[in-house]
C-alpha cells in the first residue's frame, strides 16, 4: 500500500512539473508577443493596409500626378480620380503614386526644396536685370547718309553683342517687334525668366570704313 501511494505520488508531482515546464513564463510570453508583432510587420500587404491611401469623397481617392496628365494636372499635383482610373491606368502607366501620409510628406519636402531653389534663381535673375540696366551695348552697320541700314539689326545680332559684353541672353529672350533698320540709340526689352524682364541701351552706329592709302 505504501508503495502504491509513493508511486502516486510520484506521478503527480511528474505532471505538475510537466505543466509548469509547458506553460510559458511572462518573459517568454513577451518574446513571443514581440515575435508577433515583427512577423506582422512583414506579412504581405501590412505596409500597405497602414499605410493607406487618403481617400477623398464621392467615391473619389486621392492620387498623386509624378508625370503630367491633360486635363488632370501637372506632376507634385494632388488631385482627385476614380479609384477606377488610379488603378487601371494612372498607377500602372507610371503617370502617378498613392496618396500615402509617407508619400505626401516626400512630396512636401520636394517641393519646399524647389520653393527654396525657384527665389535664388529669380534673386539672380534680379541681379542680372540690374546689372543690364547699367550698361550699353554697341552694334556697326552699314548705312546710307541719311541713316537707314542696307541690311538690318535683328534679336540674334543683339544676343551676340550681349554675350559679347559677357550678359548670358539668347536670341529668344530678346523682344523687339522686328529687325531695326536705322542709326540710333533703343532700348531694348529682355524677358530673363520667372517673370524678371529688363532693359538694355543699344547704339547702332555706322560702320567706319578704313582710310584709303596715300597715292591710291
Amino acid at each position: 500500500m505504501a508503495k502504491t501511494v509513493s508511486k502516486t505520488k510520484k506521478a503527480k508531482g511528474a505532471a505538475k512539473v510537466a505543466r509548469a515546464k509547458s506553460k510559458p513564463r511572462s518573459s517568454d510570453s513577451q518574446s513571443h508577443a514581440a515575435q508577433v508583432i515583427l512577423s506582422t510587420h512583414h506579412r504581405p500587404g501590412y505596409e500597405r493596409r497602414h499605410n493607406h491611401p487618403t481617400r477623398a469623397k464621392n467615391g473619389y481617392m486621392n492620387v498623386l500626378l509624378t508625370h503630367g496628365v491633360a486635363n488632370v494636372g501637372v506632376a507634385g499635383d494632388l488631385v482627385k480620380v476614380r479609384p477606377g482610373f488610379a488603378r487601371n491606368f494612372l498607377i500602372p502607366m507610371g503617370f502617378a503614386t498613392f496618396a500615402t501620409p509617407h508619400n505626401l510628406r516626400i512630396v512636401e519636402k520636394h517641393r519646399v526644396r524647389l520653393k527654396a531653389l525657384d527665389e535664388a534663381k529669380r534673386a539672380d535673375l534680379s541681379g542680372l536685370a540690374a546689372q543690364i540696366s547699367q550698361r550699353s551695348i554697341f552694334i556697326s552697320a552699314n548705312a546710307n547718309p541719311e541713316g537707314h541700314l542696307y541690311g538690318s539689326v535683328n534679336a540674334a545680332q543683339i544676343a551676340a553683342a550681349l554675350k559679347a559684353d559677357g550678359l548670358p541672353i539668347e536670341e529668344d529672350q530678346v523682344r523687339i517687334e522686328g529687325p531695326l533698320k536705322e542709326l540710333g540709340q533703343y532700348v531694348i526689352p529682355l524677358a530673363l525668366g520667372m517673370e524678371v524682364t529688363g532693359e538694355i541701351k543699344l547704339w547702332v552706329v555706322p560702320t567706319h570704313e578704313e582710310e584709303a592709302a596715300p597715292g591710291a
